[in-house]
């Protein structure tokens, strides 16, 4: 009987030995799918921006307006510039290859891009030979393009580079998602012949409400991130300088202003901030509302924020919400209307351009706040629209169709005048 019972305990010391091998084998052995960080070294990075010939749009992103010229982002890739002399025949110019650019704005001869992590100054005088003024290193945050799946993320090494893109592979370890913050683009495509008179040396161009950079005369202010609002003097066109940096909240995506005011969409709400002293913005008020990705646009004393929920923006709402602005320290909400897919909207003496998404660009005679939705003064659905500048007379709308532009100077017969499609 002894022997047997050594026996088993020999036995089941063994077996115990040998699950504990095993398990700790099966854990070093477990296999992961992950995406696995394609880099762009910073040297490449920086000696990228440069002048080619006209390309067809694939991604168009953001838009911008000036003196005749409409500047259309290729999602982090560059800039389509468009001769827009004559709107009826647009005319693709050239295309500007800048790695990870997002954001424009233009003031003068000075074109301010992001390029990934960098702030960039071009100088636009010569479109037809752009050339790089001033780069800031590493004043953007490192940011993490779309991966097109929900698998987690390989260890990331930003002295590698930027990250450009992202390739499948099969890993033996366990992977952990970065502990630090990366803001992270899902990217902006919906889902489904004279001479121009050139880029003068004065003002600022007119930018669409997904904008993150804006200008206020001799400042531009830049949403480095989703919580932090850098602004800059460049009143010197040689050398634009960091005034500040400021927290604003979290989880911010756009800016607009209006009367010396500085609105922020956020995914959680819209704060507003006084411009009295352009270099330092105070805070004077919020608008909160449910989770979602919240463009804005001000005229008088309303606003119009749009919500989108979907991806990264939260509930499953999708709405435009009015806002009465009469006592600026206590924005209130006084109606909500219900929507597709809602992205960027525009306003223009009381003509609100809501851009629906998949149902396509809606115009409403917003001078009843409280009816807007059964005033319809035009629908195209049969565009995808993300976007929209209005320009008094004509509006340039951009989405995953295309470039078109509308002549609404008689509001009961709106115009199509031209399109630039994918």
């Amino acid at each position: 009987m002894l022997y047997i019972m050594n026996n088993i305990i020999k036995l089941s010391f063994l077996m115990l030995i040998s699950i504990t091998f095993a398990s700790c084998e099966d854990k070093l052995e477990e296999k992961y799918h992950v995406n696995s960080p394609i880099y762009l070294s910073y040297e490449d990075l920086r000696s990228s921006v440069k002048t080619e010939g006209s390309r067809e749009f694939e991604s168009p992103g953001k838009i911008y307006f000036k003196d005749n010229y409409i500047f259309v982002n290729e999602y982090l890739k560059g800039i389509h510039i468009i001769d827009n002399s004559d709107p009826r025949n647009p005319v693709n110019l050239s295309f500007l290859n800048v790695p990870g650019n997002v954001d424009i704005a233009i003031k003068g001869h000075s074109l301010y891009v992001d390029s990934y992590t960098d702030l960039v100054v071009l100088d636009i005088k010569d479109l037809s030979d752009i050339k790089e003024r001033q780069r800031f290193n590493n004043y953007m945050g490192y940011m993490l393009p779309p991966t097109g799946n929900t698998l987690r993320y390989d260890n990331i090494d930003e002295t590698k580079g930027v990250i450009i893109g992202w390739e499948t592979k099969r890993v033996t370890i366990e992977v952990e998602q970065p502990d630090e913050f990366y803001p992270c683009y899902d990217g902006v495509n919906v889902s489904n012949a004279s001479k121009s008179p050139g880029i003068s040396n004065s003002t600022t161009g007119t930018a669409g409400s997904m904008a993150r950079f804006i200008l206020n005369n001799d400042a531009l202010y830049v949403l480095k991130n989703e919580y932090q609002l850098t602004v800059y003097d460049i009143s010197d066109v040689n050398s634009m300088t960091h005034s500040g940096d400021f927290y604003v909240g979290w989880m911010m995506e756009t800016l607009f202003i209006s009367e010396n005011r500085l609105f922020i969409g956020g995914q959680n709400g819209m704060n507003i901030y006084d411009l009295s002293s352009p270099y330092s913005p105070e805070f004077i008020s919020n608008y909160n509302h449910f989770r979602g990705c919240d463009p804005v646009v001000v005229e008088n004393n309303t606003a119009y924020v749009t919500i989108r929920s979907g991806n990264t923006c939260g509930q499953n709402q999708n709405v435009l919400d009015v806002v009465d602005l009469t006592d600026i320290n206590l924005p209130k909400q006084i109606k909500s209307y219900q929507m597709t897919e809602p992205y960027g909207l525009g306003i223009d003496n009381s003509i609100l351009f809501v851009c629906d998404g998949s149902a396509g660009l809606k115009i409403f005679d917003a001078d009843d706040p409280l009816t807007i939705t059964q005033h319809v003064l035009a629908l195209y659905p049969d565009i995808s629209a993300f976007d929209v500048i209005p320009l008094g007379d004509l509006l340039i709308c951009i989405g995953s169709d295309g470039l078109f532009q509308y002549d609404y100077s008689d509001i009961e017969n709106i115009e199509l005048l031209s399109t630039i499609e994918l």
